[in-house]
């Protein structure tokens, strides 16, 4: 039931959100951690570590560094249903142009603020 309870019903700090335009799809989430609220948690802010690192990789201007960064991304992104993440880096994996990158920084920032709601 846990998985039920984080996956369709909003807690009390969620705020701005609706079930259609989540940064994380807390459905896919709850399949992948089967359930367990504290794990969901733990993986999320895992994910969000790892993006930060990432992100200053994006920065680098190096264009193989760039793109093995967005491919990570891209992986971590589709394992905790950041879906507009993982799209996103897809663009930069397959162009690697400073607007696709931006976009990315945004959807990033996105995720990051929504996991942050859920944590408080």
């Amino acid at each position: 039931m846990a998985a039920l309870s984080i996956a369709f019903e909003a807690p009390d700090n969620y705020r701005g959100y609706t079930t259609s335009h989540r940064p994380i799809d807390l459905v896919h989430l709850a399949r992948q951690t089967a359930g367990d609220k504290a794990l969901e948690l733990e993986v999320l802010h895992m994910f969000a570590r790892q993006a930060r690192i990432y992100m200053g990789d994006l920065s680098s201007g190096n264009a193989e560094t760039i793109m093995q960064a967005a491919h990570k991304l891209r992986g971590a992104a589709l394992a905790v249903g950041a879906f507009e993440v993982s799209s996103a880096a897809e663009r930069v994996e397959a162009r690697g142009e400073a607007p696709d990158i931006i976009q990315l920084g945004n959807a990033l920032a996105a995720a990051e603020n929504f996991i942050n709601t859920l944590s408080r």
